[in-house]
């Protein structure tokens, strides 16, 4: 999967690299009086995908059309219906129509943060940034909340094939293992630092690993408190396991899986990402983040979208979820789709056929899997997608909701390395009617 270059000249790959090295609002009253009923179903998920469509994805030609709006704003697609009375979504995403039942839809999100970069940061923590502090990714809180010492041999948080989301303040022990590719079919899909190459045996691997050892003892005490050492231990201890397990080779071999199952999610690179995420969690691993960009149509917004980005995007989503499902795995398994902000419902002229620019204002995002209800629409935008019709819901919201899915409480508390104590998701709220 190619790496992407946004408008602002920012190439992914300049700040994801990260590798081995690197309208719901209840009160607390009714909420309390809801959970006792049992009409509030509690996180349960075990394990999270998240999926990033770099560029900032148009909310009005996706998941938010407005077909009564005024032509300089409604754009070319018409709505369809999907499996779920009442809903509608883009004609371009017929997969994602007929398994509706399965996701929910936050439409009228809004920030204000409208440069790729900052939005990226944004989205991917639940935190706005700021310039004192580098707050961790959702994978890197969920690798250290869930903590998987049964299945050491197995990495617990995958990017596919690299990830915007930083280990932060928490330290490179909770940064990303990057596939730095994605599988093909009929290929065998090696990741660098696990498959066994250039005539390297366990044998030999088991010789260096004792070496290491030694040496750590010989040194010992040298690498007290020095956080970016006590990462650098943990990878190293970490590929010895994956290297020498057959349990992680298989786990990333989408080879094994039978051809009915994979035929759903295409040849694509992203219907593939999405079919190696679906087996790594069914392996045991924690979180899986898949990139895709491409999603920063300021020109030729309706060609790109029809021929390239819906269609792809459609097959490996709803793959995805049917996929997860036909496992048993949906129940147990938080999906969060997201980009860094929405695009300007007013089409622009720069082109023949105009795109759409930047817009934090309005956006869609999908949250699936675990206690979340799915079919449901939550939130509304104006008539011309421009904002929230009312309140809206901000990224904080989201990544509450989505840390409670997971049973992570977003309002606990770390403490950088110096002592200050910084709160998971700083101002979120969970969305309550997501789990209802």
């Amino acid at each position: 999967m190619a790496l992407s270059r946004t408008c602002d000249g920012v190439a992914r790959r300049d700040f994801l690299k990260v590798g081995f090295l690197a309208g719901a609002g209840l009160t607390l009253s009714n909420y309390l009086r809801l959970a006792e009923a049992g009409e509030v179903q509690q996180g349960r998920a075990e394990a999270a995908i998240f999926i990033n469509l770099q560029g900032g994805p148009s909310h009005m030609d996706m998941f938010d059309l407005k077909p009564n709006a005024p032509s300089e704003f409604r754009g070319a697609f018409n709505p369809i219906k999907t499996n779920v009375p009442g809903v509608e979504i883009c004609e371009h995403l017929p997969h994602l129509a007929q398994c509706a039942d399965k996701y929910a839809i936050l439409r009228g999100v809004t920030h204000t943060l409208g440069a790729h970069q900052l939005g990226t940061e944004y989205v991917n923590t639940g935190n706005r940034p700021l310039p004192s502090l580098e707050y961790p990714g959702y994978g890197a809180v969920v690798t250290k909340e869930k903590e998987q010492s049964a299945l050491e041999d197995l990495p617990p948080f995958v990017a596919i094939p690299n990830s915007a989301q930083r280990a932060g303040f928490l330290g490179v022990k909770y940064a990303p293992l990057n596939t730095a590719a994605t599988p093909r079919p009929g290929q065998p899909f090696s990741v660098r630092g696990i498959a066994l190459g250039n005539g390297l045996t366990v044998a030999e691997v088991e010789k260096r690993q004792a070496l290491l050892r030694n040496l750590d003892t010989a040194f010992k005490g040298f690498e007290a408190s020095n956080q970016l050492l006590d990462g650098l231990d943990r990878f190293s201890d970490q590929a010895y396991s994956i290297i020498t397990s057959k349990r992680t080779r298989d786990a990333f071999d989408v080879g094994k899986e039978s051809a009915e199952f994979a035929k759903p999610f295409g040849e694509d690179p992203f219907g593939m990402s999405c079919l190696l995420a679906t087996r790594l969690v069914e392996s045991g691993v924690r979180f899986v983040t898949i990139s895709l960009g491409g999603w920063d149509t300021h020109q030729d917004n309706f060609t790109r979208l029809k021929t390239n980005l819906l269609p792809k995007f459609d097959v490996g989503l709803a793959a995805l979820l049917n996929g997860l499902d036909q496992k048993g795995l949906l129940g147990k398994t938080a999906v969060f789709v997201t980009g860094e902000f929405g695009r300007t419902p007013k089409i622009n002229t720069r082109s023949a056929e105009g795109g759409r620019d930047h817009y934090p204002r309005c956006m869609f995002m999908l949250m699936a899997g675990g206690g979340v209800r799915g079919g449901q629409v939550l939130g509304e935008s104006d008539e011309t997608a421009s904002a929230p019709k009312n309140e809206g819901f901000s990224p904080d919201d989201v990544a509450a909701s989505f840390y409670y899915n997971l049973g992570i409480d977003h309002t606990k508390e770390y403490h950088s390395d110096t002592g200050r104590p910084i709160t998971i998701v700083r101002d979120g709220k969970v969305i309550q009617s997501l789990f209802a």
